[in-house]
């Protein structure tokens, strides 16, 4: 199952970072997995130009590797903290980006439509009030475009006060097993 991470925490071993790492541990060890970091790209931002309105693509180039990974894969991970109930500001520009996928698919183009892909979010939060529910309802403009069905989420709230819980770690790895059929297999439920 090819997968594709979208990475938008700006800390490489951090509390998002631990939460993946909980969630690949439960994958099959081959699994094919492109990991691209938001913070570490820089994409530019959708400048609403309107030249994905009659083409495919975009008069930026950043995102071309993004976009042939996300079609190319099976699963999409959006593991990310939560800025102000969303995602951070690099992230979302990606998401933005996607606005050629949303073009293509409102006009009954979409290169998206041959493979229905699944799609998992992996979410930390220093608040400990957050259920994701603002993301969860911006996923609903996001994932169709991109022909993918939301497989499950994982909130680990209230990170300022607790760090990332057993409890989230256990849920990650629950979601990978869900998703890859893996549960029962002989894995190391710690994340290294």
């Amino acid at each position: 199952m090819k997968t594709v991470i979208l990475y938008g925490s700006p800390r490489e071993n951090g509390y998002t970072s631990r939460l993946v790492s909980s969630f690949c541990s439960a994958m099959p060890e081959d699994t094919p997995i492109r990991s691209f970091s938001a913070y570490e790209l820089h994409v530019d931002p959708c400048c609403s130009c309107g030249f994905c309105e009659e083409n495919w693509g975009c008069t930026h180039s950043d995102m071309e590797e993004i976009i042939d990974a996300l079609l190319e894969c099976d699963l999409l991970i959006i593991a990310s903290p939560v800025y102000h109930l969303s995602f951070p500001a690099p992230l979302k520009a990606i998401f933005d980006r996607t606005q050629q996928c949303f073009c293509a698919y409102r006009h009954g183009r979409s290169p998206f439509a041959d493979k229905q892909r699944q799609a998992v979010v992996l979410l930390t939060a220093g608040a400990p009030s957050e259920t994701g529910e603002i993301i969860r309802r911006q996923l609903k403009w996001l994932l169709p475009p991109l022909n993918a069905l939301l497989s499950g989420m994982v909130v680990c709230a209230n990170t300022d006060e607790e760090g990332i819980t057993r409890d989230a770690i256990d849920r990650a790895i629950a979601l990978a097993e869900s998703v890859f059929g893996t549960a029962g297999a002989d894995k190391d439920d710690e994340p290294e």
